[in-house]
């Protein structure tokens, strides 16, 4: 299925854009996770275990040295499916334009997004360069809908780092639809950068598609 610098304004896309995942890789309105809708002190194993499992796959695939370059894509793009709520993200990135979007639009904004996005994650998770991913703890916002907190550790980091997953529980399977680095979560950025975009182009979707296109499998 998001993740940023400068802020993208006008009609370029900028690094602030490429803030997943996988994906983020998309449905249902999502929010910045908030400590005043979290249940005090709870902890979600399931989400955890959901997490520690898929998470540590995908930094695996990054981190391996026996894999080429485009074997490493590939895994990637399955790890990607296991892991990330792909057509939820899709949709939660045109914000309000997931209503006005046109199935014709919508059939080519979905695989330019697709690789613009897991690009932009790769990118992410490859910055850390670490090899094992471990759980920290989570915290419930309400049931099925959980963050949990890892730290990235091992391979060239000199000291573990922190990335936070937000994870929905939906017909008894967890995805995740977001992730928090460096406190920024990606696929809202994206969302604004996305949704700005549009907006200066007098609501033109065909504008950010195009954009996509020309230059989503870059990193930003």
């Amino acid at each position: 299925m998001t993740l940023p610098g400068n802020s993208m304004r006008n009609t370029s896309i900028t690094r602030r854009g490429a803030s997943v995942a996988a994906l983020a890789f998309f449905g249902a309105a999502l929010s910045a996770a908030s400590p005043a809708l979290a249940q005090s002190g709870a902890r979600d194993p399931a989400a955890e275990a959901f997490v520690q499992t898929k998470a540590q796959r995908v930094i695996s695939v990054l981190a391996s040295k026996s894999m080429s370059e485009a074997q490493k894509k590939q895994v990637f793009h399955q790890a990607v499916d296991e892991l990330a709520d792909v057509p939820r993200i899709t949709n939660f990135v045109l914000g309000k334009y997931a209503r006005t979007i046109t199935p014709e639009q919508r059939a080519r904004f979905t695989p330019v997004f697709r690789t613009y996005a897991e690009n932009v994650y790769q990118s992410r998770i490859s910055d850390y360069r670490g090899e094992q991913l471990k759980v920290t703890g989570s915290v419930v916002r309400k049931p099925g809908d959980v963050i949990v907190n890892t730290v990235v550790a091992g391979g060239q980091l000199s000291q573990p780092v922190p990335v936070s997953w937000r994870v929905l529980n939906s017909g008894g399977a967890w995805k995740v639809v977001d992730v928090q680095f460096k406190g920024i979560w990606l696929a809202i950025t994206q969302q604004q950068d996305f949704v700005s975009t549009i907006d200066n182009a007098g609501g033109n979707i065909d504008v950010l598609i195009n954009q996509l296109q020309k230059g989503g499998s870059g990193r930003r």
